[in-house]
């Protein structure tokens, strides 16, 4: 935290006014504050060999060679900055990593085991909390489910309001969209020096 800054986080407690001294990740706007210094600070760099999601940093090489230099060039930033990695917290070399609920590896991207094992033991959903839980972390890998938006229309209905009423339409959906992640395909990177064909087929559902 910024010295300057350091006041604007005072709050009062029964032992008297308590002052961060580094970034309150709880507080408003902390958030992109943060990303906002990562990006600045990994600029030059960034989707050339680095990502970064707040304190994800994932840097990515075609050769272990072209890896210890990418490396090393972080790290200089990084201490250039004063910013300090956790060792527990890194993996180095790796032909495959784990990165925000998904594995990269050079065949491509999959969806997280785990993450799917969770949609697989998902209860059947007897309230819309449950349901809202089950679509918003299927729907973080629709990539994956050709025509998720189809396939997913009799539960998203459930979500409007006064709309949760259970049926046989919905329960169908529902089991579809689980064995749908369960054989979710590795989706390739592409590769932009050939020529891309769109081709696009749309109904009042989905695309």
């Amino acid at each position: 935290m910024a010295t300057a800054d350091v006041y604007k986080t005072t709050f009062k407690t029964h032992s008297g006014h308590y002052e961060y001294l580094v970034m309150p990740f709880g507080l408003t706007n902390a958030h992109s504050s943060f990303q906002s210094l990562m990006n600045h600070i990994f600029q030059e760099h960034l989707r050339k060999f680095i990502l970064v999601f707040f304190d994800d940093v994932l840097i990515y090489s075609k050769s272990l060679e072209d890896d210890l230099q990418h490396l090393r060039t972080a790290f200089e930033l990084l201490v250039q900055h004063q910013l300090l990695a956790k060792r527990s917290n890194c993996v180095f070399a790796a032909s495959r990593v784990e990165y925000l609920g998904h594995y990269i590896s050079a065949q491509g991207v999959f969806t997280d085991p785990k993450k799917i094992e969770a949609v697989q033991s998902w209860p059947l959903p007897t309230f819309i909390k449950l349901l809202r839980g089950f679509m918003g972390l299927a729907g973080y890998y629709r990539r994956f489910i050709k025509g998720y938006g189809i396939i997913s229309k009799p539960l998203t209905d459930l979500l409007k309001k006064d709309g949760f009423i259970w049926s046989d339409r919905a329960n169908e959906a529902f089991e579809t969209l689980k064995t749908a992640l369960t054989i979710a395909p590795a989706l390739s990177l592409p590769d932009f020096s050939l020529t891309f064909i769109v081709e696009t087929d749309a109904c009042n559902v989905g695309i």
